[in-house]
């Protein structure tokens, strides 16, 4: 069974598997630096604002944008519950634009788990709106923590 998550977990999970990552790493200095919370009902969410840097059209989040920051709140719910995880397959489904410069949120929650496979799903709500969701399927990969000790080594 899977362990109830929170966020000091997450933080060392992150931390030590995806320190540089563009969306929820600290050290990228061109990243997001996305800080997810764990929440009581087993999921995780942060809020963010992206600048024009980010955008596709004028004024609207690039979609690659969109996916990432789905796939990184799926992940980090993942690393709440202790566990390094790699995303085998995501299905978003872009429903408004999310507009840069403003404030949105985004949230994730594991819908099943068939150990080593979890289906997870993520949304980002901005202005009280869906605007974007996405269904994922996340492989567990427990050695990922002796595979990174060994590429640092490199």
């Amino acid at each position: 069974m899977i362990q109830t998550n929170n966020d000091k977990v997450l933080d060392t999970v992150r931390n030590q598997v995806h320190p540089d990552c563009i969306a929820c790493g600290f050290t990228n200095i061109n990243g997001l630096h996305l800080k997810f919370a764990a929440d009581k009902k087993g999921g995780v969410s942060a809020s963010f604002v992206c600048n024009e840097n980010f955008e596709g059209y004028p004024g609207i989040l690039h979609g690659g944008v969109i996916s990432m920051i789905l796939d990184s709140a799926m992940g980090n719910c993942m690393f709440s519950h202790g566990r390094a995880t790699v995303t085998v397959e995501m299905n978003t489904k872009f429903r408004h634009p999310v507009v840069t410069g403003r404030k949105a949120i985004v949230t994730a929650h594991i819908v099943r788990v068939s150990h080593p496979l979890y289906i997870l799903e993520a949304r980002i709500t901005q202005d009280a709106e869906i605007k974007a969701a996405s269904t994922g399927k996340f492989y567990d990969q427990p050695n990922l923590m002796s595979c990174l000790e060994h590429y640092h080594e490199i």
